[in-house]
């Protein structure tokens, strides 16, 4: 556990990334009933990190979070970007796997493993909610290798508009919390390609800049027809 991030004594670490709606009502009223006072982390700080023992489970309350890995070359991946609703921890191992940073200030709760497997255990609807959580982080991994699997920076750059638009239910104007080296370590690309591309995005029309964090998707069909 980062030094930084302090949790209550009924808490304490976190897993691999696992996203989920507020669909998964039995799975956020256990939390909401844990009695677990929510822990508030500062942009930049780690509230797990890879290799640790992953005895916890967070739920997002506020912010924006992601989860990576560290290549053997140095290289950093960024394997998702957690928000709220979402839930991280739900590991197969007894390690985390990943390593959790807040992208902005967050706050996050926290629900020990064997409790929950315990409240799982006698009720059927949390089990078929955690169930949903998982395949929704399967459905995500899947979603990003394809993204990955696009040849051209063009493809992943607007492959990631439209997901992340989609994903927070944005039809025009979003903001971006991620920084562009956030965003390029996600899609597998340099900062200056990145960089780079959005703004030919923004010189075809397809997107507006209004500045690095606010972007108009001006042509949602075009960018849709860069990535089929």
């Amino acid at each position: 556990m980062n030094a930084a991030f302090t949790l209550p004594p009924a808490a304490a670490t976190a897993g691999s990334a696992v996203s989920a709606s507020d669909a998964c009502c039995r799975l956020c009223k256990a939390f909401a009933e844990s009695q677990t006072a929510a822990t508030r982390v500062g942009a930049g700080e780690e509230v797990f990190l890879e290799g640790e023992e992953a005895d916890f489970v967070y739920r997002v309350e506020e912010g924006v979070l992601m989860s990576y890995r560290m290549l053997g070359d140095g290289r950093r991946q960024v394997v998702d970007f957690h928000l709220p609703g979402e839930f991280l921890g739900l590991e197969a191992g007894v390690e985390y796997s990943l390593t959790a940073q807040a992208v902005t200030p967050a706050k996050v709760v926290a629900l020990g493993r064997r409790r929950l497997a315990t409240l799982a255990a006698d009720d059927v609807r949390l089990t078929r909610d955690l169930w949903s959580a998982t395949v929704g982080a399967y459905q995500r991994s899947q979603d990003h290798a394809a993204i990955l699997a696009r040849q051209s920076a063009t493809e992943r750059v607007a492959a990631f508009l439209l997901s992340y638009a989609r994903r927070i239910g944005a039809v025009r104007d979003m903001t971006l919390p991620m920084s562009r080296q956030d965003m390029a370590d996600f899609l597998g690309l340099a900062i200056h390609t990145v960089s780079r591309t959005l703004t030919h995005l923004e010189a075809d029309g397809l997107i507006a800049a209004r500045s690095s964090r606010q972007v108009r998707l001006m042509r949602r069909d075009r960018l849709m027809a860069l990535c089929p």
